[in-house]
């Protein structure tokens, strides 16, 4: 059936389908279940992975057609060979912003990917991890692989109902993945639960026996979130408000307790970043010696972001990377009382693709503003999770809890908690 559907929907979703792969794959499980003896407990879900991630025999193209003669890859990416080895049925490749460099997920070479809500308007599923998202949200996966380094998994889970996490940029494995930001990069799952997510991040880090302790909304008596005064609530459509503040009224009569709190440290990150922060710098790097060779057929939109890296020499490289530890420092004493950071993911619902296409100005605006919450995490060096907390008939929106790194359990059985709650509000 998913396969169907992934063939139904053409090019746009999927840029590479395994579909004789993902039928041997699946009756390889579905004997090793009959015979009780599954690879994990996700063994035969079949997902769907973005086009970022080596896949041996095949070209990582990272949504970009200046790759497209580039070397095959002769092994998978970490993230996939664990995944192989829990039994996972890996059904294809998805489609992404180019080279992962926007939180739209607009891709002028293979299509863009929509949001399922108000589709005969035409918004943006969210960027980079588009395909992935819209992969899950139409039923063509259960599950998607996607990379994070200011929103991109959280972003598209935000514009299609889903839940997404980031987990700690280092734990998971990078290898085999096309970066964007060395030092930003993280590997997350999008799919309909927190469970769901939790399985697919334990396989992808290396640790897949260990369980999720199951948690109801009662854990959340006394729990403690700080809202951020500064930026985060800034620009909120009415639909977000809506939904965000109705979420946050669930969550206190859970039980939580909500504080607002000055983190004026959150106003610093516009002027960090002015030249194009650690995301331009690192990109460059990998970049110039393709952007010679190909640049004409790179999206001038990522194009130019690139090449911002450029300017930066490696003492501003340093200065930044300074600048971002001192920062992470000041930040984590102010909210090291609480149990997590509570914001919407992104302030606005899905925009429409045409007013994007047809103006950078309107492109660059709406870029940096779905991006501008979800990179305060990348830039902590936070995990985070967005949760869908809309009503069913309304426009999706996402609800954000992050921490500091290396909590990503404790952030995931939190979430959990919360998803319980946001259900029973439903």
């Amino acid at each position: 059936m998913m396969l169907e559907r992934i063939e139904a929907a053409g090019d746009v979703v999927f840029t590479r389908v395994f579909r004789d792969q993902a039928m041997s794959a699946a009756a390889a499980s579905d004997s090793r279940w009959s015979e009780g003896v599954p690879l994990s407990p996700i063994d035969g879900v079949p997902i769907a992975v973005k086009d970022l991630f080596d896949v041996e025999g095949f070209t990582t193209r990272a949504g970009s057609v200046a790759l497209t003669d580039a070397p095959i890859a002769h092994s998978d990416a970490i993230v996939v060979q664990r995944l192989r080895q829990a039994g996972v049925v890996i059904l294809g490749l998805t489609n992404m912003t180019e080279f992962a460099y926007s939180g739209l997920g607009i891709n002028p070479h293979y299509g863009t990917p929509l949001s399922p809500w108000d589709r005969a308007t035409a918004r943006v599923a969210g960027g980079s991890s588009s395909g992935s998202a819209v992969a899950v949200s139409d039923g063509m996966a259960i599950a998607a692989v996607g990379s994070d380094t200011g929103g991109s998994v959280r972003i598209p889970s935000a514009f299609c109902g889903l839940t997404g996490f980031k987990p700690t940029a280092h734990r998971v494995s990078l290898q085999g993945a096309l970066p964007l930001s060395t030092s930003l990069d993280s590997i997350g799952p999008l799919a309909r639960s927190v469970n769901c997510c939790y399985w697919l991040d334990a396989v992808m880090a290396g640790n897949p026996k260990r369980l999720l302790a199951p948690l109801d909304s009662a854990i959340l008596k006394g729990r403690m979130f700080a809202q951020p005064n500064q930026l985060v609530l800034e620009g909120m459509d009415d639909a977000v408000a809506r939904s965000y503040e109705a979420a946050c009224l669930t969550l206190v009569n859970a039980g939580a307790r909500i504080e607002a709190i000055d983190l004026p440290e959150l106003n610093e990150l516009a002027a960090i970043n002015a030249a194009g922060g650690l995301i331009a710098v690192e990109s460059w790097a990998l970049h110039h010696e393709w952007l010679a060779k190909a640049g004409e057929q790179y999206d001038p939109r990522v194009a130019s972001r690139i090449r911002r890296g450029q300017q930066i020499s490696a003492a501003d490289h340093q200065s930044l990377l300074l600048k971002r530890r001192d920062w992470i420092g000041r930040v984590s004493q102010k909210i090291s009382g609480f149990d997590a950071l509570i914001m919407p993911t992104v302030p606005v619902v899905p925009p429409e693709l045409a007013p994007l296409i047809a103006s950078d100005e309107t492109y660059a605006k709406t870029n940096l503003l779905v991006l501008r919450n979800p990179s305060v995490i990348n830039f902590l060096d936070g995990c985070s999770i967005s949760l869908p907390c809309h009503k069913p008939s309304e426009a999706p929106v996402g609800l954000m809890l992050s921490t500091f790194a290396d909590q990503d359990e404790r952030l995931l059985s939190l979430a959990q908690a919360c998803e319980a709650a946001l259900a029973e509000q439903q």
